[in-house]
């Protein structure tokens, strides 16, 4: 079934309405006419079934049949990611979606080649966040992760906000395998942690000034395997871990509204 994206102040009526791009796709591209069925996904948790009730030249109108509503995960992922060459950036957007993450913070690192005034990194935040919609599109997850703008280290840590267990991908100090961490961590608590954190740094690796920033805000540093990863593949890995070990945890499946 095809799948759109509204936001939630435009899912509360009983019947909605496409324009602009998603109307252009569906209209010219996917050639939906009326009585067809789709759903629209609102970012937020909320699926909608709907039926084409009519369609126009620029749009189209929907009507609701159905709601269906997926708790947030217990356990939110931030990926703080380096700025890759190119458009690398992109696929690990759509792969972060695809494996769970809750927020995408692409890093401009000492060793990132990408340098971005305010209206640059904007127009980059814009970009990346309609990449997020269209993976969520693609592969049908309720709730859009949130793409920042990208911003140095310390521009992220100057917001004070506190994940409870953050890995750390290093090839310079010493390491443990992530799972050590995720039991040492359990073992203290009695259960996982309630936010969850992956720094992935740059071809290169982050600088060891960087390193010891980011790990006195209690980030653990962690070995990806023997061999040395592209940054896509390290964000991979660590995500993949991430929702390997929280799964179990995770509440809800779907409850209709």
């Amino acid at each position: 079934m095809h799948r759109f994206h509204l936001p939630p102040a435009s899912c509360r009526e009983a019947l909605l309405r496409l324009d602009g791009r998603e109307a252009h796709h569906a209209l010219h591209v996917l050639r939906l006419r009326q009585g067809e069925r789709v759903t629209v996904l609102d970012g937020a948790g909320t699926e909608l079934l709907c039926d084409v009730e009519s369609a126009t030249k620029n749009s189209l109108v929907l009507r609701v049949k159905e709601k269906k509503f997926t708790p947030a995960p217990p356990c939110p992922i931030t990926l703080l990611v380096a700025v890759p060459k190119g458009k690398l950036i992109e696929s690990i957007i759509q792969k972060a979606v695809e494996l769970g993450a809750h927020r995408i913070v692409p890093l401009l690192t000492e060793r990132v080649v990408t340098q971005l005034d305010d209206d640059g990194a904007e127009a980059k935040r814009e970009k990346w966040q309609q990449v997020a919609i269209e993976a969520i599109k693609q592969c049908g997850a309720p709730w859009l992760p949130q793409v920042a703008a990208p911003q140095t280290i310390a521009e992220f840590l100057a917001h004070g906000e506190k994940i409870e267990l953050s890995l750390v991908g290093s090839l310079q100090t010493e390491r443990r395998h992530p799972r050590e961490w995720i039991q040492a961590f359990q073992k203290q608590h009695g259960r996982l942690p309630n936010s969850a954190g992956a720094w992935i740094g740059p071809e290169g690796d982050f600088t060891l000034e960087e390193l010891k920033t980011i790990e006195a805000t209690g980030a653990k540093p962690v070995t990806l395997g023997r061999l040395t990863l592209r940054v896509e593949t390290a964000a991979v890995y660590c995500l993949s871990f991430w929702n390997y070990e929280l799964q179990s945890v995770a509440a809800g499946g779907q409850n209709q509204v």
